[in-house]
């Protein structure tokens, strides 16, 4: 189904409600789908047609009734998320019909966005407006900012990235070996996903976590140990990465994808006592306090995206009816790169 399909005008909007919290992994009945009619435009504010949503591993954890650094979704109401969209109409000064902007009215095809809560977006050639949603926007920063800044890499490091085909963890890979990594280790799920990093991303080694101990396998990549890990797993591939960092090692724990579907508490990493003679530096981060750093991200790596030397995948799905399924298959590990659901 496409949003044109759909809705013939603007005024109504559909969009996906949660309809019950998660036990373990989502399923389809915990989302429900709703017409909804928009109130007329306030001022300072904007209507915009979705292009472009994404899911994101983080909106797991929005799905539970416990305090966290967000609120959480709440039942019977459309869930939030990024959204690329184009201006429909504009009653704010300095955002005009016909421009695309990014804002957090995902989960839906039509939106009244608060025009400063929204960025207007440059269209780049050659790059497509979807990338703002992944290489170019939330989860791009995230690896700059978690890599540079968090984990305090530097030229000449060895560097794990575990998830590494995800949209984070592909980005974070190669921003290492642009600026000078001495040796970038990945890994991912599948075969596909291995060959995948090293043959196009340029990793110099990657291994399938699921072919045996994440600790071995890292230990074969990495004989000489890791510098700086960047962690969107959590678990095995955490205990593993502690194991091999070296004296003053960096970790930049950026997400647990392996245990949010959890049920019951999963034991901590079993080494940590290793943090203490190792003298390592575990960082938990989220990447809200370093967009100030976005306009230097967006235009370094701008550049690298227009040269080819930075590569970014997109897994798309097409329709809003699909969003659901979009996510399931996100936790699911499903996507090679940023899961893109396009209206």
């Amino acid at each position: 189904m496409t949003t044109s399909d759909a809705h013939p005008t603007a005024q109504t909007s559909r969009e996906v409600q949660l309809a019950a919290r998660p036990v373990g992994t989502p399923k389809p009945s915990d989302f429900s789908m709703a017409d909804v009619t928009l109130p007329p435009l306030e001022e300072g504010q904007v209507r915009v047609q979705n292009l472009y949503l994404t899911v994101d591993p983080y909106m797991r954890g929005r799905m539970n009734d416990v305090k966290s650094y967000t609120p959480p979704f709440a039942l019977g109401e459309t869930m939030t998320g990024g959204a690329v969209g184009r201006v429909l109409e504009s009653r704010a000064d300095g955002v005009q019909v016909g421009d695309v902007i990014l804002h957090d009215r995902g989960w839906r095809t039509h939106a009244n966005v608060n025009a400063r809560q929204a960025r207007v977006l440059t269209e780049r050639p050659g790059v497509p407006l979807s990338a703002y949603l992944g290489v170019l926007g939330m989860p791009g920063l995230t690896a700059y900012a978690g890599l540079l800044r968090v984990a305090e890499f530097k030229a000449g490091d060895t560097v794990f990235v575990s998830g590494a085909a995800g949209a984070v963890g592909s980005a974070v890979g190669q921003i290492a070996r642009l600026k000078g990594a001495s040796r970038v280790i990945g890994s991912a799920g599948s075969a596909d996903k291995v060959r995948h990093l090293t043959e196009n991303l340029g990793f110099d080694a990657a291994f399938n976590y699921k072919d045996g101990p994440v600790a071995a396998q890292l230990k074969a990549a990495a004989p000489d140990g890791i510098d700086v890990y960047f962690d969107n797993v959590g678990g095995e591939h955490l205990e593993a990465a502690i194991s091999s960092l070296k004296v003053g090692g960096h970790a930049a724990v950026c997400g647990m994808i392996s245990q949010y579907n959890s049920t019951e508490a999963n034991p901590a990493p079993r080494n940590l006592a290793l943090m203490i003679g190792k003298q390592l530096t575990l960082r938990g981060f989220l990447v809200s306090p370093h967009y100030d750093l976005f306009d230097t991200f967006a235009e370094e790596v701008g550049g690298w995206i227009a040269s080819g030397e930075l590569k970014f995948d997109e897994t798309v799905v097409d329709g809003i009816d699909a969003t659901p399924e979009a996510f399931i298959g996100l936790l699911a590990g499903q996507n090679t790169g940023k899961m893109i659901v396009r209206l």
